[in-house]
């Protein structure tokens, strides 16, 4: 199976954005104050979102490509203008212990504060946000749309996704109030790129996140994606403390990170720090981008890395982008070993669970369940 034949296997929303009738304007922006940054000199400004802390003069952007100096102050052009915006199963977060079987209204604007070499959506993370198509989708606006279509869709979460929602944190958290004002929780999946500050005025407003732990090695992280591990492994700390859901995806690249003792090193220090109530996902890589030189990780891999994490004590693991129907993406009770739900593709065949414990032991099962 090639990787267009896997995807076709994926089961998703048939859902097309002309359904929310949103006004599309290409390039759309609308520059607003941005929050977290400091005046360096008369010309220059710092930005304190992310751990580059890019210090700007007057018209330079920072590495994400939407926050700029104008003016000796730091805007951002990526709130309230998504270059994507999707109806997904909860389940393709992936969130496998949140709310299953519940549709997230998906946004993104473009721009990311990593340039990873085997992004999916490079042609939007990778971008401006006038280089890409831009719906005009304010806070105020984007709750309406989700208000409308709730009850049909079963919508009961907003994903801040695609690309890297640190990126356009002001439009996620303004949009975050007015979610939870409205009984909507958010969600995001991130790569884990922020500075403290900023994660702590998101963390009150973010129910669930999923947070791509991409290597474990600094060295990786320096030449792959053009950052580093260390403030990943504080999000991860920052998030799990701040009472927020959290899931891992750990993407296997071969030659990269696929080695039994980097995973194993990974695993050890999400026990230690997170505790094994912390589901890790083991995703499979499929050549993109620029790594289409690369092949795509087998499927045993990801397998044995699934009960490597197992055997050391993770209660959750699961493997992903394999294909539909494989027990590596069903639900275990970490204590009896009873099947609790049964997954084919993104979709919920069978969930057993009772007031979210086992109905066959008992035991309570990590997760946001209502």
């Amino acid at each position: 199976m090639d990787r267009r034949d896997f995807l076709k296997t994926l089961m998703v929303l048939p859902f097309t954005l002309k359904a929310l009738n949103l006004r599309e304007s290409s390039g759309y922006i609308e520059p607003k104050i941005a929050s977290n940054w400091t005046k360096v000199s008369e010309d220059k400004v710092q930005c304190l979102n992310c751990p580059h802390q890019c210090v700007l003069r007057e018209g330079e952007r920072g590495r994400c490509r939407v926050r700029e100096n104008r003016g000796g102050k730091l805007y951002t052009l990526a709130y309230g203008n998504p270059c994507a915006v999707h109806l997904d199963p909860i389940e393709k977060k992936p969130l496998y212990h949140f709310l299953p079987g519940t549709v997230a209204f998906s946004i993104a604007t473009a721009g990311c504060n990593l340039h990873c070499k085997y992004c999916q959506n490079y042609t939007i993370s990778q971008a401006k946000p006038e280089d890409t198509r831009n719906y005009k989708l304010p806070p105020e606006d984007l709750i309406k749309n989700l208000l409308y279509y709730r009850n049909k869709h079963n919508i009961q979460s907003i994903a801040y996704t695609y690309t890297e929602p640190t990126i356009f944190i002001e439009y996620m958290i303004d949009a975050a109030q007015l979610a939870h004002k409205n009984g909507i929780k958010n969600v995001y999946h991130s790569n884990g790129y922020i500075q403290k500050k900023p994660l702590s005025e998101l963390i009150p407003y973010l129910d669930g996140a999923n947070v791509d732990l991409k290597f474990f090695r600094d060295k990786s992280y320096s030449e792959i994606s053009g950052g580093k591990l260390q403030p990943v492994l504080q999000t991860l700390k920052d998030l799990k403390e701040g009472g927020t859901h959290l899931e891992i995806t750990y993407l296997i690249v071969p030659s990269i990170n696929d080695e039994r003792k980097e995973i194993k090193e990974m695993v050890r220090w999400v026990l230690d720090n997170l505790g094994p109530d912390v589901p890790i996902h083991f995703s499979r890589f499929f050549p993109t981008y620029k790594l289409e030189n690369l092949p795509r990780t087998p499927l045993k891999t990801a397998e044995d890395a699934r009960v490597l994490a197992k055997e050391m004590g993770v209660h959750y693991s699961y493997v992903g982008n394999v294909p539909i129907g494989h027990p590596g993406s069903n639900t275990y009770c970490p204590g009896c070993g009873k099947l609790l739900i049964k997954r084919r593709g993104f979709s919920i065949v069978e969930n057993k669970m009772e007031n979210n414990r086992c109905p066959t032991c008992g035991m309570k099962i990590a997760g946001v369940w209502e």
